[in-house]
């Protein structure tokens, strides 16, 4: 038996995330319509997060398509939802405690691979517990994924999550490896298979709206020192959008900042052009004998 105690505060803000994401992420995926604003669902979703007690994690993330993760709408986004495959990847933290969720509501008739990634969840979360290495838990996903002839993104992975921090050790790869780390009781961890009919590798595109702060800083130009306070005081080390600052003149303090190595963007991430990407995702905390999913649907 381990020494963790899984009554401490630390878990119970973990669960208490998870279970304001698990509402949050089921009545967004019933927002996602065609002709509906991204920007919507977004400010809805992030809104609705601090309302029931939590704080967003990170910006919500609103991949299209080829789009794996790292999108979300800019300030005065005017994009709508057309018959296209939606990836909604939402956080929330308590006092910085996490959880991390997400769900692919397709409307472009491409249910199978919707069901790969979710299906692959589901064999993950069979396999993973204690003393499991992570790399059964990827050849778990990749199987399934195979299985329905698509392949796992393998250059994408689950995560831990720390206090504060939005990605930790272990890496939960999405296919085999032949040898990665070991599950242990009270290790917080995200588990996201990503499915695609695409090669299986994501790369950076030009589009960045979340950034993080990367270091803490002396700057000159008044206005970048401004956002730079804010970043400090309501996001601390969390990623944030663009679009949640309070300066006229956040695009360019932003700019500033990312020269001087201050703070670092995340670009989107994205498969070949025509082709789909899906995902699911939940948050589990690693028990003595096997997994407690934090977000699932109550």
């Amino acid at each position: 038996m381990s020494d963790v105690d899984f009554e401490s505060e630390q878990y119970e803000k973990c669960r208490e995330a998870g279970e304001i994401l698990a509402q949050v992420r089921d009545e967004a995926a019933e927002r996602v319509e065609v002709g509906v604003s991204h920007l919507e669902v977004a400010e809805w979703a992030e809104a609705k997060i601090r309302e029931l007690g939590g704080e967003p994690a990170f910006p919500v993330n609103i991949s299209i398509d080829e789009e794996a993760a790292h999108a979300t709408p800019e300030r005065d986004d005017d994009s709508t939802f057309g018959e296209e495959m939606v990836n909604l990847d939402i956080g929330v933290h308590v006092d910085g405690w996490l959880a991390d969720t997400a769900v692919t509501v397709d409307l472009s008739g491409h249910d199978e691979l919707a069901a790969a990634s979710e299906e692959a969840l589901d064999a993950a979360l069979d396999v993973a517990g204690p003393g499991v290495d992570v790399g059964q838990i990827g050849a778990a996903v990749e199987e399934v994924i195979e299985g329905y002839g698509f392949n796992p993104v393998v250059n994408l992975t689950g995560h831990g999550l720390g206090h504060w921090e939005q990605h930790t050790a272990p890496n939960i790869p999405n296919r085999e490896v032949s040898q990665g780390a070991t599950l242990e009781p009270g290790d917080v961890v995200a588990i996201e298979p990503f499915a695609t009919d695409g090669r299986g590798k994501v790369q950076e595109g030009s589009d960045e709206e979340i950034f993080a702060l990367e270091r803490e800083a002396t700057v000159r130009d008044r206005t970048a020192r401004q956002v730079l306070e804010q970043i400090t005081e309501e996001f601390k080390t969390l990623p944030f959008a663009a679009r949640w600052l309070d300066s006229p003149r956040a695009t360019m303090a932003l700019r500033r900042l990312k020269q001087q190595d201050v703070v670092h963007g995340y670009p989107v991430l994205k498969e070949q052009d025509g082709k789909f990407v899906s995902q699911k995702e939940h948050t589990v905390i690693v028990t003595e004998d096997g997994v407690e999913v934090t977000t699932r649907s109550r």
